[in-house]
């Protein structure tokens, strides 16, 4: 098991049905879901090994031909279509099947995932998330790009509480202190009003100090409006009819 896979939730958020969209029964972790996790965890120490290697460029030169050839083994099988479940909680609502092994920040099987981890409790949902070297902004410090990102996942599993979810319409973050790198950071989000098909919502980040306490990183406030999700299922095909004529063009 890769050093980026051996990070899991911590205790503070297991349980519970969205940690279950992360940590999905015995019986549907399937070998290869497995395998998956541990490849994605093992490009996953790559991305954040190489954002600053001082390996020699003789060692760059070999590795990027290992990992030419380790592309070129994929190359043979199709890809580019799959889409397992929704790549967002948001999108799933409180259904006990999802399972979001490749959303671009809870997905385990995907390597651009920090990935984050999320539990709700009394209609709240808790998250953690730490990261790693590739998402340095300011020195030692979270790029802003990357907290706006969770917090819209947070405040979307929040927002799907209300049981009518919905799409983001509106997502405003400010940052309080600096978002420090490689530190495990929680994060809160709360269900604050529903207004027809307005949901609103309001998230926090949090870092640990040394001596215990908690500082406020950033918090967020987010919209969303429940939609039809017959239009979902409509876009979903769309996406699927793109990529099986771009792969055919290919």
């Amino acid at each position: 098991m890769s050093d980026a896979e051996a990070t899991g939730p911590s205790e503070l958020v297991k349980g519970t049905i969205y940690s279950r969209w992360q940590e999905p029964p015995p019986e549907q972790m399937t070998e290869r879901r497995v395998e998956m996790r541990d490849l994605a965890g093992s490009v996953r120490t790559i991305i954040d090994r190489l954002v600053a290697t001082a390996a020699p460029t003789e060692l760059i030169v070999e590795l990027a031909a290992q990992l030419r050839e380790t592309a070129g083994q994929l190359d043979s099988w199709p890809h580019g279509t799959l889409y397992e479940g929704f790549a967002e909680a948001a999108n799933a609502g409180a259904d006990p099947h999802a399972l979001f092994e490749h959303s671009p920040f809870i997905g385990r099987s995907n390597p651009l995932a920090p990935p984050m981890f999320l539990r709700d409790e009394n209609g709240v949902v808790e998250g953690e998330v730490n990261f790693g070297a590739a998402y340095e902004g300011p020195p030692g410090c979270v790029h802003g790009g990357y907290i706006a990102a969770v917090f819209d996942e947070l405040l979307g599993a929040t927002q799907s509480l209300s049981g009518n979810p919905g799409m983001t319409a509106n997502l405003s973050v400010d940052y309080r202190t600096p978002t420090p790198l490689h530190a495990q950071l929680r994060m809160r989000g709360e269900l604050t009003n529903i207004d027809g098909r307005k949901i609103y919502t309001k998230g926090w980040l949090f870092a640990r100090e040394d001596d215990g306490s908690e500082r406020l990183c950033a918090e967020a406030q987010g919209l969303f409006v429940s939609m039809d999700f017959s239009r979902f299922a409509h876009l979903k095909d769309e996406r699927e009819a793109a990529e099986r004529d771009r792969l055919g063009g290919a």
